[in-house]
């Protein structure tokens, strides 16, 4: 086994635990530090330039793109958090997400009536569109505070891999992860699913930190579970992992005998599971300190789902949006994979999607940076951290009834970055040479993809211009492209009969689009340009499925609308 890993200054990721004076505990108080010397300026330099691009990449994608199906509603949200400290929009959702977007919407300064009374989509589409805001600039300010925070989740892929790989190790997983068009897209937009996922990767690293110096890095680590928590209610299928995990680092950082050290363990897994609850009730309480809250039309729920919500120590809004959650897990959504339109959820759906979406240079390197973190020796302590939680949430999300996009599992290009860092520890002399030709790879199918990344697939099935034929929903087609829609009517369409099938939260008319739905009218009156979301083309029966059947398509715009002629 001597013989697959590294010998020299690499540091040894199970050895030496609890000497103050170990190799490991000095790579643990560097941290970020990347310039005490003048070796580690090529280093600091390789770092920016990733994140550079990447922040590119998702301003770029921020400012073409119109807001997404999920958007408008996170965003009013949030402007009814700053305005009127109400609880009361989106409740099946906690709020530190949308208090992070809220942080940009109060620099944007949009105006929305006190009191609003509709429903929650009915209040994105009155603060974008109805209130004399500017749409495109107010999203742009709320999806701003989510680039930032996506940006510095790659400082903490950086840092984990770093860690256990080495300076190598960390820029290949951050090259992994700033070119993964999953982060790139989604982290680019107002909504919750990265930041959910980046704070449950800073918990886990935060947690294998907690091996040497537990006081230090113990609290954070519960606080950084407890964000991701107070974001997206996904995350709580790893909450008692995670418990465990907290005390296992403590039981190996603690002295003296089994018993103390147990006690000790026991001790540091309490304290790290109130500090998680204790953030998710600072999360509501900065919304609104009375915490008030009215429910309206929340489910009973019965069985091993109500007795776990009935004893999770959260607050009663928090309760209410996960009897939320299960009603919606209840319902028979519509999903489309590989041609095929089928009611309910198929378990292989987030497998064969990630399979069409992920970068092929990624999946080799993600496949085998989890079998090198399971089976290198010195990697093994680290596997029980790096592994599970998304093992976990993977299986969670399988097990849902909502295939709706890759989203869902967002997740892994974060966590498999840092296991795929891990296999230049490796010593055979073809591995550095082979992990750079694929991080390579994963670079030119990124940037080939460039600035349309929601739409992404991979080389093996037809790169994005054909990710409509395999899928749906976020993965393709989110809404995202009424403005390009807009400037492509006027560039080559202009003057001509337009008749529109879209499938988003935008509003065409405020983009200037004049159009008119063709399901509403005779088929033989239907002449001239149709255009149709491509998520709606998917699923499309009856009298869409007579339009596009019987048109020509000419023409694209952003990989997720087809221009039919008629």
């Amino acid at each position: 086994m001597r013989d697959l890993v590294k010998a020299g200054r690499t540091p040894d990721p199970g050895a030496g635990a609890g000497e103050p004076g170990s190799e490991r505990e000095g790579s643990h108080r560097e941290g970020f530090r990347l310039t005490g010397s003048g070796r580690r300026w090529p280093v600091l330099v390789v770092v920016v330039l990733l994140l550079v691009q990447m922040a590119v990449a998702m301003v770029t994608a921020a400012v073409r793109q119109t807001p997404t199906i999920d958007e408008p509603v996170y965003v009013g949200t949030a402007a009814v958090y700053l305005e009127e400290h109400s609880l009361r929009f989106n409740p099946e959702h906690p709020p530190l997400g949308k208090l992070v977007i809220a942080a940009g919407v109060a620099v944007a300064g949009p105006h929305l009536e006190p009191g609003f009374g509709g429903d929650q989509g009915e209040l994105g589409r009155r603060l974008l569109y109805e209130s004399g805001n500017d749409p495109g600039r107010l999203m742009f300010w709320a999806r701003l505070p989510v680039i930032v925070l996506t940006l510095l989740f790659g400082l903490v892929v950086f840092s984990f891999a770093r860690e256990l790989a080495g300076n190598a190790g960390g820029l290949a997983a951050l090259a992994l992860y700033c070119l993964s068009p999953d982060v790139i897209a989604h982290g680019s937009l107002a909504t919750l699913d990265v930041p959910a996922a980046g704070f449950a990767l800073t918990s886990v690293w935060l947690l294998w930190r907690s091996r040497r110096r537990p006081r230090l890095h113990l609290p954070f680590a519960g606080a950084a579970l407890g964000a991701a928590m107070a974001t997206k209610m996904s995350v709580l299928p790893a909450l008692p992992v995670l418990v465990l995990t907290a005390a296992v680092s403590v039981w190996c950082a603690a002295g003296g005998d089994r018993r103390r050290r147990l006690v000790r363990a026991a001790l540091g897994a309490a304290a790290f599971a109130l500090v998680a609850v204790a953030v998710v009730w600072v999360a509501y309480l900065l919304v609104d300190p009375r915490l008030r809250w009215s429910p309206q039309q929340v489910p009973v729920v019965r069985g091993l789902r109500g007795l776990l919500v009935n004893l999770l120590p959260f607050p009663e809004p928090y309760l209410d949006g996960m009897r939320l959650q299960f009603q919606l897990e209840n319902r028979p959504w519509q999903g489309f994979l590989f041609g095929r339109v089928y009611e309910g959820s198929l378990w292989y759906y987030l497998p064969a999607a990630l399979l069409v979406k992920t970068p092929l240079g990624m999946l080799v390197l993600w496949a085998a940076g989890a079998v090198t973190v399971v089976s290198v020796r010195r990697l093994r302590p680290v596997a029980p951290y790096l592994l599970p939680v998304p093992a976990l949430a993977l299986a969670a999300a399988m097990v849902g009834s909502r295939n709706f996009g890759t989203r869902y599992a967002v997740f892994l290009p974060m966590f498999l970055a840092v296991a795929a860092g891990c296999v230049l520890l490796l010593r055979w002399r073809w591995v550095p040479v082979v992990s750079a030709l694929l991080v390579a790879f994963v670079a030119v199918s990124s940037l080939r993809t460039f600035p349309y990344y929601l739409p992404y697939s991979n080389e093996a099935f037809g790169g994005p211009s054909k990710t409509r034929l395999r899928l749906h929903d976020s993965n393709v087609d989110w809404g995202q492209d009424l403005g390009r829609l807009a400037d492509r009517l006027r560039e080559r369409y202009r003057g001509e009969r337009v008749w529109l099938v879209y499938k988003g939260a935008g509003v065409p008319s405020a983009y200037g689009i004049d159009a008119a739905d063709p399901r509403r009218v005779p088929l033989g009156r239907v002449r001239g340009v149709l255009v149709v979301s491509n998520s709606a083309a998917a699923k499309a029966t009856g009298r869409l499925a007579e339009l596009i059947g019987s048109s020509r398509p000419v023409d694209d715009v952003g990989h997720s609308i087809t221009v039919y002629r008629r």
